[in-house]
């Protein structure tokens, strides 16, 4: 007698779930492995963005500690005589500039109590950047006003048109125990769009540290 011995019965939908979890298994693979690249770059972007905030910048601070602000690594300090008290320029491109003036104030001036950070920018422009006889004339852009490091700031951008060319600036402005700070950076028109985004970086690093 011959025996037959039958295959035991496979539903043909036990089958075809085991292909298709075979299928999953090796699609969850397949996505581990291409999706990691796409992790680093992302991690990779988000450290330079972090970075970049700050990437390029050197920190200067007071000889009392009393104040510090960042300025663009490869600028070097110039030693100035009734003028500023600190200068810095870029050696490659002389005529950009970074200045901060240090000026004696009423003590019952208060920036916070002005409502118009305009008005703080004609009075520095008058006072300051362009005094009567200087030859200098202000066209200003932007002012606005901002809260750091218990202080009240106030930032301005400008340009100053000289009789053969015009210089672009940006500055902020602030007031600390009967003395007016005035942080300022310049260039020439042309490279102006070139280090905006630096120079404002430059001049919100401007803070009190006593």
């Amino acid at each position: 007698m011959n025996l037959r011995i039958r295959q035991p019965y496979k539903p043909i939908f036990a089958i075809s779930g085991r292909m298709a979890a075979a299928r999953f298994i090796s699609m969850v693979h397949f996505l581990r492995l291409s999706i990691r690249p796409l992790i680093a770059c992302f991690l990779a972007s988000i450290l330079v963005a972090c970075s970049s905030s700050t990437g390029g910048m050197e920190s200067f601070q007071s000889p009392d500690g009393r104040y510090a602000f960042l300025y663009p690594t490869g600028w070097t300090r110039v030693a100035v005589s009734n003028g500023p008290q600190v200068v810095f320029h870029d050696l490659i491109n002389s005529d950009e500039t970074l200045s901060l003036v240090v000026s004696k104030v009423d003590d019952s001036i208060d920036l916070k109590k002005i409502e118009d950070p305009d008005s703080v920018g004609e009075a520095i422009f008058n006072n300051v950047i362009a005094p009567e006889g200087t030859g200098r004339e202000v066209e200003l852009i932007e002012a606005s006003s901002r809260e750091s490091s218990g202080h009240t700031f106030v930032d301005l951008e400008y340009k100053i048109h000289l009789q053969n060319r015009d210089r672009h600036e940006i500055a902020t402005v602030v007031i600390d125990r009967g003395n007016l700070y005035t942080l300022a950076t310049s260039t020439n028109e042309e490279r102006w769009l070139r280090v905006k985004g630096l120079f404002k970086n430059v001049i919100q690093s401007f803070n009190f540290l006593i």
